[in-house]
């Protein structure tokens, strides 16, 4: 009697109930590690090879953690025999491992900062005050990161209009390795820094703790580099660094303002920069390049650029006023794909004038927006809610 072998499909799914959130630090910077093991599913039923497909079903956002990365379900070969009677074939699977869970909101409040894990396809966090929601492009393994330090000082009986705070996001390109070394190091400089000095100087302490992070990157000896923006907020004042295309929106009343400057090498300022030191800046692939290579004329990193590629960033300062309403922070995967203006009036209905604010769904519409609109790199977007941060005259 003939006999038929019936493959089931693979499918990607997530892991149900499994939260891996990033690994808290204290002085220091741990990176997160993914399970050992991928839990197994087990098709209800063989399917012909005919319907094979690949799926990415996502899970409602979590308030207190970032989500689990998506697993890979393999079913185990099937069983057979090749008598008359041949089995139908029987999958076993894999016991899941026992969750993990941190709260990613307690451990901000803590002092501690939250860096993007490697290896996720997208992270998920919604944070007090803030919300970040990052989605992997269709080029690799995720090279961005991001960066959240809340209440540096330690101090959680003052008031809210006391606090300091400093975010990040962070584009590698070349790989992930600067952006992850820059979002476990650049807050500490940057209070380092500020603690040296008045409050007046806030301008020139970010400008050193941006060259000294890029110094000691350096020292480790790795290629990549990693477009950065961040905003410090110390008593009332909102500081937005840049260095490279990473950029910062204000959504003033309803109207964007933006408060960073794209470095990139077709700007007039930057190019004529690049020409004085001996390089040369070309048009290649669609783009304006350095030495044929880099599209960005400012960041961390980058070695063999260096000479021209430098870590200098760009700052505004500003007082945080009652019409200031929230920030938006993002990779160059939004904003290549999206208007200033148009992520402003996305984000509004979901953060003003309602009861309850979701702003981390609105980071995942932005992205989501920019994905469909034909983005291919990764994407990522904060939005921090400025008036948790205030609450009147310093």
């Amino acid at each position: 009697m003939p006999w038929s072998l019936t493959v089931p499909s693979p499918i990607l799914c997530k892991s149900d109930g499994l939260s891996f959130p990033s690994s808290p630090r204290i002085n220091g910077c741990h990176s997160p590690s993914s399970p050992s093991s991928l839990p197994l599913c087990t098709p209800t039923s063989p399917l012909p090879l005919s319907s094979i497909s690949v799926t990415t079903p996502l899970s409602p956002s979590s308030s207190s953690s970032l989500k689990s990365p998506l697993s890979l379900c393999i079913p185990k070969p099937p069983q057979f025999s090749l008598g008359a009677d041949a089995a139908v074939p029987s999958l076993a699977k894999r016991k899941k491992p026992p969750m993990i869970e941190i709260p990613t909101p307690v451990a901000v409040k803590m002092g501690f900062a939250a860096v993007t894990p490697r290896g996720e396809e997208e992270v998920q966090v919604d944070g007090e005050g803030y919300s970040v929601y990052c989605k992997r492009g269709r080029r690799g393994k995720m090279e961005d990161r991001y960066s959240v330090s809340v209440d540096l000082n330690g101090d959680s009986k003052r008031a809210l209009m006391f606090l300091q705070a400093f975010f990040g996001v962070f584009d590698g390109h070349g790989g992930s390795k600067a952006a992850e070394f820059v979002a476990c190091n650049l807050d500490k400089a940057a209070m380092a820094e500020v603690s040296k000095r008045c409050g007046d100087a806030i301008e020139e302490a970010l400008r050193e703790a941006y060259l000294t992070t890029d110094m000691d990157f350096l020292k480790e000896d790795v290629g990549g580099g990693t477009c950065c923006v961040t905003a410090m907020i110390h008593k009332g004042d909102l500081a937005v660094s840049n260095a490279g295309d990473c950029r910062a929106v204000l959504s003033r009343n309803g109207v964007a303002e933006a408060l960073t400057s794209d470095h990139h090498v077709s700007r007039q300022d930057e190019r004529e920069r690049i020409e004085a030191l001996g390089g040369y800046v070309d048009f290649c692939h669609g783009v304006w390049r350095i030495q044929g290579s880099l599209a960005v004329s400012r960041a961390i990193g980058n070695k063999h650029l260096k000479k021209w590629v430098i870590a200098v960033p760009e700052t505004k300062l500003l007082k945080i006023q009652p019409e200031c309403e929230f920030l938006i922070m993002a990779s160059d995967g939004l904003w290549n794909k999206v208007t200033n203006q148009e992520a402003v009036d996305l984000v509004r209905p979901f953060c003003v004038d309602v009861d309850k604010p979701e702003p981390f769904s609105a980071c995942k519409k932005l992205a989501e927006l920019s994905s469909w609109r034909g983005s291919f790199d990764d994407i990522s977007v904060m939005i921090i809610q400025l008036e948790r941060f205030v609450s009147g005259p310093v």
